[in-house]
């Protein structure tokens, strides 16, 4: 079934009609072959922005367009056959409408989206946040209680795609530093000199070893964060600081492609003065290392309701 996720935030509010068409994407959050289409379809009406839409792609697929369900959900916006045939449109204008296109099922969930919005445009509040609270508890909960409802399964839902969008939104603004930050480097610097172990999460039966997301996974773990296991999932834990604008605790990410962090391989823990610690390669421990290699990609400030969001099933 297709989910609205995923709303923008600027300076703490959540961003309505007015900022929409000035959210900008992460450096590489989306792929690049789909970045276009979210830029232009996320700005379709003021309930939504390229932020919410590329929150919503990745929630629901991870950006993969042939992804299928248990419950028949088709595509990379995993639309139900039935929703598909209602609300689905000819995006790319070819004569068709295919949900295993992308070029039609991203406009497609733009366009239901807004839709969505339409049913609760006359409710007080948040445009953005009475939709997404419309998907989940129904329009007529949202009109009965003049917006979100008071119902837990709906706020902390429209909390956590709040949070999960802003990994796919450029920061406008100085991004606040992570409190559990040095606690992390703490855990990573008691591990220095382990063998680096393929596939290591630093169990016993491991011997206490470690790949480059499994160091990274448990040095938030020890500071309550719960990091995915893969290194391209731990990038969206937050938003995404400048390399100017690095602080230690930040991960540091490293990609095959410059345009899209599906294709990141390697991260590690920012220290400071251009080091992370990282767990490198096989034959090698875990050290320090610089990070301005050619393949660096960006970074992301871990947060714990960032790394709450984050879905499970990408």
């Amino acid at each position: 079934m297709l989910l609205v996720v995923g709303v923008y935030i600027v300076a703490g509010n959540l961003a309505g009609g007015a900022a929409a068409g000035g959210v900008g994407l992460a450096k590489g959050a989306v792929p690049a072959a789909y970045q276009p289409l979210v830029q232009k379809w996320g700005n379709l009406c003021p309930a939504i922005n390229p932020a919410l839409l590329a929150a919503q792609l990745y929630q629901e697929s991870g950006f993969n367009p042939g992804a299928r369900s248990p419950a028949k959900a088709q595509g990379i916006a995993q639309f139900i056959p039935g929703t598909w045939a209602t609300h689905g449109v000819d995006g790319d204008g070819d004569g068709d409408r295919d949900v295993w296109d992308p070029d039609d099922a991203i406009p497609s969930a733009a366009s239901y989206d807004c839709e969505l919005a339409k049913y609760v445009k006359d409710v007080p509040g948040d445009v953005s946040a009475n939709m997404l609270a419309a998907y989940n508890a129904g329009a007529y909960a949202v009109i009965r209680y003049g917006g979100v409802p008071p119902y837990r399964e709906t706020r902390n839902y429209v909390k956590t795609i709040t949070t999960l969008s802003k990994s796919f939104a450029a920061p406008v603004a100085r991004v606040d530093p992570s409190r559990q930050a040095a606690g992390a480097i703490a855990y990573a610097q008691s591990k220095l000199g382990t063998p680096y172990l393929w596939g290591g999460t630093g169990t016993a039966a491991q011997s206490g070893r470690f790949d480059c997301s499994g160091l990274t996974q448990a040095a938030y773990d020890s500071v309550g964060i719960k990091l995915p296991r893969v290194a391209n999932d731990q990038y969206n834990a937050g938003p995404h600081p400048a390399r100017s604008e690095l602080l230690p605790g930040d991960l540091v990410f490293f990609s095959h492609d410059p345009n899209d962090s599906r294709a990141i391989h390697h991260v590690g823990i920012y220290v400071g003065g251009g080091y992370m610690i990282d767990a490198p390669r096989t034959g090698a421990v875990i050290r320090f290392d610089p990070i301005d290699g050619g393949d660096y990609f960006g970074a992301t400030r871990v947060t714990e309701d960032g790394a709450k969001a984050l879905p499970t099933h990408v």
